[in-house]
């Protein structure tokens, strides 16, 4: 099992990439939802008002992925799985990659259109910084005020990662685990008595 996953921190640079007089403007973004998928899209159909077609793919998710692909009126798959079939090359998630095309004049036929979406989507992944990070599960642990010792040395000897916390006397602390850690991570707090673990769902 693995634990970790690729994605971009921040905004590629944009990037352009022409094919026979038409323009291709490649962008690729950090996203965890797909309401920022369309608020990026919206912004970009304001940046670049003139151009003809705004297709994009995206992959959301590290546990389990949801994608999409757009052509946005280009032939069928000429544009939206090019372009997802670079996220998947490059082997990233929670990213989304737009390719703006501004028409030349000159039809490029399928198989131009194919290469150039790819090119682009390829040169925007090109020029991100792709990071690696680890996929983390997130535990509660309840506990009395009395036992705060006891779950503090837990903590404190698996290293682990206090997200949140109430300390009253009914006391919550949320933590966070690696993915490969999480039976062992379990155990150690489900052995203690007068502590409940429970494991958070996403």
């Amino acid at each position: 099992m693995t634990d970790t996953y690729k994605t971009i921190e921040k905004p590629s640079d944009e990037v352009l990439f022409k094919e026979k007089n038409s323009k291709f403007f490649g962008y690729a973004f950090p996203v965890q939802s797909e309401n920022e998928v369309k608020e990026i899209l919206d912004q970009l159909k304001k940046q670049h008002y003139t151009a003809r077609h705004w297709c994009y793919a995206y992959q959301i998710g590290t546990k389990t992925k949801i994608y999409r692909a757009n052509d946005d009126g280009e032939p069928n798959n000429s544009a939206g799985m090019p372009i997802y079939g670079q996220i998947q090359s490059f082997d990233v998630t929670n990213v989304l990659v737009v390719v703006v095309r501004y028409f030349g004049g000159v039809k490029l036929g399928v198989g131009g259109l194919v290469t150039a979406y790819k090119t682009g989507a390829q040169m925007a992944l090109e020029t991100a910084e792709i990071v690696e990070k680890t996929i983390n599960t997130h535990f509660f642990i309840r506990f009395d005020y009395k036992n705060m010792n006891k779950v503090m040395r837990v903590i404190k000897e698996k290293n682990l990662n206090v997200v949140n916390q109430v300390l009253e006397l009914d006391c919550l602390i949320e933590i966070s685990c690696r993915l490969t850690q999480k039976e062992e991570i379990f155990n150690a707090f489900n052995h203690i008595f007068e502590v409940s673990i429970t494991e958070k769902e996403d």
